[in-house]
């Protein structure tokens, strides 16, 4: 697979992996009435926890960030959203967690209840829900495997190699999160990210060009870590 230029970082576009799904899925989206304001700047909340299920999200160019607010005061990163991810197609009436754009995000919305009375009808986008939703719940499964692994260095190898494959199977993969973010998703502090970043980088099995650019060298190597 071709690497990316350092000098120009790829900008995420919406992926055309599973093209039949958000054919559907997006058809609708350009029809609905809801136009949240877009761009959203970093720090802007597209949901809040707590807050009441009205809109879903159909990410089109940045990253989300996904997490909850624990009752210590910690904070549990959830997911990190890329386009064509969708967002806020849960079951409560509440949203479960916050979601706030890491940097300059473009999104579609539509109300949710809107979605769901035309999903009645159209057999299609009955089918392309049921499949985002298989989608989301296998990130989830994906995320506790990456919080089971019981060394920081295999968490975070899990990590880049899911990441990198979320954008295609690169080899240079611009991280749009913080340090910070990474260890709260994968249950690490920061100075044990940072640490083992280091080492894979000793190790020869990464290269950390910057706090936000990794290179992976040896992808073979960091499978077995995580095998």
């Amino acid at each position: 697979m071709t690497a990316l230029r350092y000098s120009e970082p790829r900008q995420a576009v919406v992926p055309t992996s599973d093209a039949a799904i958000d054919g559907d899925l997006s058809a609708v989206f350009a029809t609905a009435t809801a136009a949240p304001r877009s761009p959203f700047a970093a720090g802007d909340a597209l949901f809040r926890q707590g807050d009441p299920v009205r809109l879903v999200y159909r990410i089109l160019r940045g990253a989300v960030i996904s997490y909850r607010l624990l009752s210590d005061g910690r904070r549990q990163v959830t997911g990190f959203h890329l386009p064509g991810d969708y967002l806020g197609l849960e079951a409560g009436v509440e949203h479960a967690t916050t979601a706030e754009a890491l940097g300059a995000v473009d999104a579609l919305a539509m109300e949710r209840s809107e979605l769901a009375a035309s999903a009645v009808t159209d057999i299609g986008l009955a089918r392309a829900l049921w499949q985002v939703s298989v989608r989301a719940f296998q990130r989830s499964e994906d995320h506790a495997l990456i919080l089971a692994r019981q060394g920081a260095t295999e968490r975070v190898a899990a990590f880049l190699l899911d990441f990198a494959q979320r954008n295609g199977g690169v080899l240079t993969i611009d991280l749009p999160m913080t340090r910070q973010d990474i260890a709260d998703h994968v249950g690490l502090t920061i100075h044990t990210v940072s640490r083992t970043l280091s080492q894979l980088q000793a190790q020869g099995m990464i290269e950390a060009r910057s706090s936000r650019q990794v290179r992976l060298l040896d992808r073979q190597r960091l499978e077995w870590l995580c095998a």
